[in-house]
């Protein structure tokens, strides 16, 4: 049987058990984290940071800090506002995230967390990098100029499909999404099927002839503010965007 810790979270008193971690703690007391790396059901990444909380006073990723007895954590004050803020914003003009015209519009976390923070345009200038498209699959879609670098599918594809298809070239400003062969995603044994198909928060990875089923208007996030499912639902709401119970 688990051990049951207990640690202050937003000054409540909350149990969670031994081994999880802050956000899966903070997800089951139905308290929402931003994140956007995180998914319910991958291991722990910790590349965005957007989970980021103070841990007795210092910042921490919540999706990848276990939580421990007796510690404090804070999850919302101005500073971590504003730090999530610019990471978001950071996130639009590193890429080309141009939501009028992106198939994703309405169930992207990253635009819906821009809307739950309210902002309308960064303030920083946008990079405009061009970044290679790949259309080799008959299914699916690749475009890394959307790609926020979450490893989401490489973590799905690995863990979940239990294949290799994604990994990360590069490093710095030239890290990029590859896949494992040298005829593009089309050369892979990458599946419309696959769970990896499935799991980007952005539009970088997209089933084809799919993008405008669900009409601009009535998806996911044109209903509901991103994290209402957790807020709501209090213990195992980790729904889409969530980290695993």
């Amino acid at each position: 049987m688990s051990r049951t810790i207990t640690f202050i979270l937003d000054d409540e008193v909350v149990e969670a058990q031994a081994g999880q971690t802050i956000l899966q703690a903070a997800v089951a007391a139905g308290k929402y984290i931003p994140r956007l790396c995180a998914q319910k059901g991958l291991s722990p990444h910790g590349s965005c940071r957007v989970c980021t909380v103070l841990v007795n006073g210092r910042p921490q990723a919540s999706c990848t800090q276990p939580v421990a007895e007796g510690i404090v954590v804070v999850t919302d004050s101005p500073e971590l506002r504003e730090l999530r803020k610019q990471i978001i914003e950071l996130l639009f003009v590193e890429g080309n995230h141009f939501c009028m015209f992106c198939e994703k519009s309405g169930n992207c976390e990253l635009q819906a967390l821009a809307y739950r923070f309210g902002i309308t345009a960064p303030r920083f200038p946008y990079q405009f990098p061009r970044r290679d498209v790949d259309a080799t699959h008959p299914g699916l879609f690749l475009d890394r100029n959307r790609c926020i670098l979450c490893a989401r599918c490489i973590r799905a594809s690995k863990e979940l499909d239990g294949k290799n298809v994604f990994q990360f070239i590069g490093r710095g400003r030239d890290k990029r999404l590859g896949v494992n062969s040298r005829n593009g995603l089309g050369g892979t044994e990458a599946e419309t099927t696959d769970r990896a198909a499935e799991v980007c928060p952005v539009g970088a990875l997209l089933r084809k002839r799919e993008g405008y089923r669900i009409p601009v208007g009535r998806r996911k996030y044109d209903l509901v503010p991103i994290g209402s499912e957790v807020e709501a639902g209090g213990i195992g709401a980790a729904g889409e965007g969530g980290q695993h119970e």
